[in-house]
């Protein structure tokens, strides 16, 4: 099948049952060593039309056919797979985790216009930072939590626990980072809102600097 030929080409609603089952094949593939990374290309490439089959796959015994599923659903979240994605934030597999943690939580990869609702997966998150046994799997979940550290408390808690406590120096490190007196706790500390009478003022300075200049 050329490139140009992936069932991904159609509209959404036009995606045959052979297409669908063209889906299930590549995300059977994702287990294969030599067939994985293109299998994961095509499904890329037909995006959310693949998602349902790719949803059957976060169930799969293999896991790198899981860890797969989550790489296409980190571009194009169907927000009917966030069951699915918390589930596996337990899986005895840590690369099913991280994947998982990645996919649920990181916004700037996603193509699509769902987002995980956060309420449901910080927490899981800062859970993971505080207690996975990986030190990759924690490593993700400071990384990831950091951008909500002014907006959460629990998240700070979680990161000023992890900065002091965490066995690891490269977790303690990047949860450095996002506590205050960190080079990125800074950098993301909220902008002041402007002053709606001091913006007015300004432009009426501005404009009386044009006035005069005519």
């Amino acid at each position: 099948m050329d490139e140009s030929d992936l069932p991904g080409e159609q509209n959404p609603e036009a995606v045959s049952e052979s297409g669908l089952a063209d889906y299930a094949r590549y995300v059977e593939y994702l287990g294969v060593a030599h067939r994985a990374t293109d299998a994961l290309r095509r499904l890329m490439a037909a995006g959310m039309q693949a998602t349902p089959v790719v949803r059957q796959g976060l169930q799969h015994p293999n896991p790198a056919v899981r860890v797969g599923c989550c790489k296409v659903l980190d571009h194009f979240l169907d927000e009917a797979a966030l069951p699915e994605l918390i589930e596996n934030l337990s899986h005895p597999d840590e690369e099913v985790r991280l994947w998982a943690l990645h996919t649920l939580a990181c916004d700037k990869c996603k193509e699509g216009v769902c987002r995980p609702g956060e309420e449901d997966v910080i927490p899981r998150a800062v859970q993971m930072l505080l207690n996975d046994e990986s030190r990759r799997v924690r490593q993700t979940a400071a990384g990831l939590l950091g951008p909500s550290v002014h907006r959460r408390p629990d998240v700070l808690a979680a990161l000023e626990q992890a900065r002091l406590r965490d066995p690891h120096p490269v977790v303690r490190k990047i949860a450095g980072w996002f506590t205050p007196g960190g080079a990125r706790f800074q950098r993301l500390l909220p902008k002041p809102a402007r002053c709606p009478r001091a913006r007015e003022m300004a432009e009426d300075q501005t404009g009386q600097e044009r006035g005069s200049g005519n």
